[in-house]
């Protein structure tokens, strides 16, 4: 968040991050926040005051149930804040040079042709097919984007192929050298365990998460830009 707030340029300009759980502010905590921070001319008004991102690489479970239901009791309980609700971070082609940015810092010796080179794209995994099928559908065109070998996609959790096992089956396809690009948001659990499971299964590169890369940040103020438009768009024809 504090790189967004560095590279939106737009002042004034209140970047905040909440969790969804195991962490603190919460999303209610946060908006609480928000609204309370308001003065009381704007909070009589409903003046326009928050746009809340999910911090997704896909549209899944959190973004579709759990964050519009957070939204929605929200609402009701701060009837006089604006609450706008974006899109998840991706798809997005600024992801795919985020990732590059990531594997380049991890690969000390790249191969020297990406034909050469095979890729398992990791990530989190969702209970939902069109989420998982997202992800296959950005390893797809990142390898044609950049001439991988091939890029495979793969799941830490709740769907197959995982990372290691994705790793194995590569090698076993006679794959000469394969890197591993992390498509996760932050560090945790799934990523320490798709670099240490990928690594055993012979992965010769495991990348660091995204994190707080520019592409990333660039790629939020996208988001942020996007659902402020379309909440203006909204109260024009309202009113209209």
């Amino acid at each position: 968040m504090a790189l967004v707030r560095a590279r939106a340029g737009l002042p004034g300009l209140q970047a905040r991050a909440a969790f969804l759980g195991h962490a603190l502010p919460s999303v209610p905590d946060v908006l609480e926040a928000v609204y309370g921070g308001l003065s009381d001319d704007r909070q009589a008004r409903g003046a326009p005051a928050a746009v809340v991102l999910p911090l997704l690489l896909t549209a899944a479970y959190h973004s579709d149930a759990d964050l519009p239901a957070l939204l929605g009791e929200a609402t009701r309980r701060l009837p006089r804040l604006r609450i706008s609700y974006g899109e998840p971070l991706g798809p997005h082609p600024e992801l795919f040079r985020a990732l590059d940015r990531r594997l380049a810092e991890a690969d000390p010796a790249p191969s020297a042709s990406p034909s050469g080179t095979a890729v398992v794209l990791a990530a989190a995994g969702s209970s939902r097919p069109a989420a998982n099928a997202a992800v296959a559908r950005a390893a797809a065109a990142w390898q044609r984007a950049r001439g991988w070998r091939s890029v495979v996609p793969a799941y830490a959790s709740a769907a197959a192929p995982s990372p290691g096992e994705a790793v194995a089956a590569l090698l076993r396809a006679g794959a000469a050298r394969v890197v591993v690009a992390t498509y996760l948001l932050a560090p945790g659990v799934f990523a320490d365990q798709v670099r240490e499971r990928s690594l055993a299964a012979g992965a010769a590169v495991v990348s660091a998460p995204l994190g707080a890369a520019p592409e990333v940040a660039d790629v939020v103020i996208e988001r942020y830009q996007q659902a402020a438009c379309e909440d203006a768009e909204l109260r024009v024809r309202y009113r209209a």
